[in-house]
Formats: structure tokens, sequence, C-alpha cells
């Protein structure tokens, strides 16, 4: 099973495109838990909610290796390179434990998604005017893995099928 990132700025279409691609292979794909978490709080996040945050997302990734499936696929509705840069933005440091995991090399592809959307603001979301900015920081990131990354831009159907094109590097069904 490959196991497939899917990242990039806010307002770029990553829930959506998780779950048609989920949809399409009939794959299981992991939510977001980050926007979950965040919508809880009645107060700002904190260092600390980002280490929860952080370290949910490695019990999922982990999870997924116990998985018995026939999938092809596995999507992630985001991963840890997006929660590091907000370690990093927000608070200026990265705890260990995360670059530990991000140099596991678990992901096979990463399918970033360009900012060509339109902003959609909700209660969660921040920094709309700085998308290039994070698409850029995110790029730079996935760079750093050494692994295979795909950008996916474009509006509707259109995304969807660019994001098939990128799954088609690995040699994969689509």
């Amino acid at each position: 099973m490959l196991k497939i990132a899917i990242l990039g700025p806010e307002s770029t279409g990553k829930t959506m495109l998780a779950g048609q691609l989920a949809e399409h292979f009939n794959a299981p794909w992991i939510p977001e838990y980050a926007r979950e978490y965040v919508e809880k709080l009645k107060v700002p996040y904190t260092y600390e909610d980002v280490c929860k945050i952080a370290l949910k997302q490695i019990d999922e990734e982990q999870a997924i290796d116990s998985l018995a499936s026939t999938a092809d696929y596995v999507f992630f509705d985001t991963e840890l390179i997006i929660t590091k840069v907000w370690f990093s933005f927000r608070f200026g440091q990265v705890p260990e434990f995360l670059t530990e995991q991000l140099n596991t090399g678990f992901f096979d592809l990463y399918l970033l998604c360009a900012p060509d959307l339109p902003w959609e603001p909700d209660p969660v979301r921040e920094h709309g005017e700085d998308r290039e900015f994070f698409f850029n920081w995110y790029k730079k990131e996935i760079e750093l893995t050494g692994k295979s990354c795909y950008i996916v831009s474009g509006m509707g159907k259109k995304r969807f099928e660019n994001a098939l094109v990128g799954l088609k590097t690995l040699g994969g069904n689509t």
C-alpha cells in the first residue's frame, strides 16, 4: 500500500482531494486532526497543543503500517511537514520527536496543492495572504525528505485529474 500525503497551504482543497482520491480508489484516508483539535479549543492554541496534534499524526501513521488492506493507496489529509512549519513559524522551534519521525521517510509521494483556489475563510484558518509563502516553504521541506513531490493545481475536476497524473509518477493503478 503506497502512502500518499496531501499537503498545501490552507484553503487549497486538501480535504476534498483526499476524499475524492479515496473514493476513486476505494482506499482509506486519514482526515486532518489539527482542524478537529483546534475547533474544540476555547483559547488560542499553544506549543503544547501542537505537540499533541503532532503525536496524534504520528500515531495515525504508525496505525496504518499495521493495517491489513488490499487497497493500493492510503491518503493522508495533511502530515507532519505542515506541523513542522507551524512549529517553526509560530513558536520558533520544532520538537525533536517530530524531526525524528520525518526522518523515517514514511510517505511514498507528496501531492502538494497549489494556492490557486480562492481563499475561503473560516474560524481556524490563518494567513490567507501568505499562501504562496507557505507553499514554497512546504515545497522546500518536501525536497529535504528526498521523496517524490507532485504539484497539484487546477479548478474542480481538473485538480482531481492532475492529482491522478501525480499518482502515475509512482507507477500505480489510476
